[in-house]
């Protein structure tokens, strides 16, 4: 049951979008909750304006570029003591907001509190790690929609996104295992929940491992979390990927080279 000392609404949604004209799609992601009352921010990265006329969706129309600088616009913005990051092409489960809150109230110490999703067919996203407090290997299983967290334990520790990851950046993947590990780093505690609170259509960016895009982003952030091992860590990951027949034979040397190419372009601006 949730703890009654928390109050209504005081989960805020922070949707990031691109080139948006009005609100339709915010019902299609509430499509399962009768109302959403819910506070709401959306970032809308556009040349074109996006108003709101409901006093519970507050719009912030930027021209800048790339996933992670909206999330960090997002965080910034935010007004709420609980915030939950989202993009505008998932669907929340009914009781989403419920089962949010009632796991900060049972891990009151919680600074982050991860969860699950399903695709459209009802299955499992990916294989989840069963965990409850997160480490260094379980956080790869995370999607930025599921990342809940307390505004101020992000704040205080002048957190946030890196800029040259994630969708519309020079490495179009990782911005939310890069930020979640510097989350940990400096101490938050990082609780993985079982609980599924949306779904998401099972194609993603993040589950093609074997796309020249995704090679180009790992080995980039294998660089910067393990420097000069991440070649090593290169040769393993395109190892997988043979063994897991997601590459051919063929592809191996190629593959690896875009590999070095993502290293050596994170190595000229890091």
């Amino acid at each position: 049951m949730l703890n009654p000392t928390y109050k209504k609404n005081n989960l805020e949604i922070l949707i990031s979008t691109t080139n948006k004209i009005n609100l339709d799609f915010i019902n299609l992601i509430f499509f399962e909750n009768k109302k959403y009352n819910y506070p709401i921010l959306i970032v809308n990265q556009s040349p074109k304006h996006l108003n709101s006329r409901k006093p519970n969706v507050k719009v912030i129309n930027s021209d800048t570029k790339g996933l992670a600088v909206s999330r960090n616009i997002a965080i910034k913005n935010a007004a709420n003591t609980y915030c939950l990051f989202a993009d505008d092409d998932i669907i929340y489960k009914h009781n989403f907001y419920e089962i949010i809150m009632t796991e900060f109230s049972n891990y009151p110490k919680a600074d982050i509190i991860t969860f699950r999703m399903e695709d459209k067919q009802g299955n499992p996203f990916k294989n989840y790690t069963d965990i409850r407090n997160h480490n260094k290997k379980s956080l790869r299983d995370v999607n930025s929609v599921v990342i809940a967290f307390k505004k101020d334990s992000i704040v205080k520790k002048n957190l946030e996104f890196n800029p040259l990851f994630g969708l519309g950046s020079i490495f179009p993947t990782g911005d939310e295992y890069i930020f979640l590990m510097e989350c940990l780093d400096k101490g938050l505690n990082i609780i993985s929940s079982p609980k599924i609170i949306l779904s998401h259509d099972s194609k993603s960016s993040g589950k093609m491992a074997y796309s020249d895009e995704n090679i180009y982003a790992r080995a980039a952030i294998f660089y910067k979390f393990f420097g000069y091992l991440a070649y090593f860590k290169l040769i393993h990951h395109i190892y997988l990927l043979k063994k897991n027949n997601m590459i051919n034979s063929n592809q191996l040397v190629s593959k690896f080279l875009i590999g070095v190419s993502g290293i050596n372009k994170f190595k000229s601006i890091k």
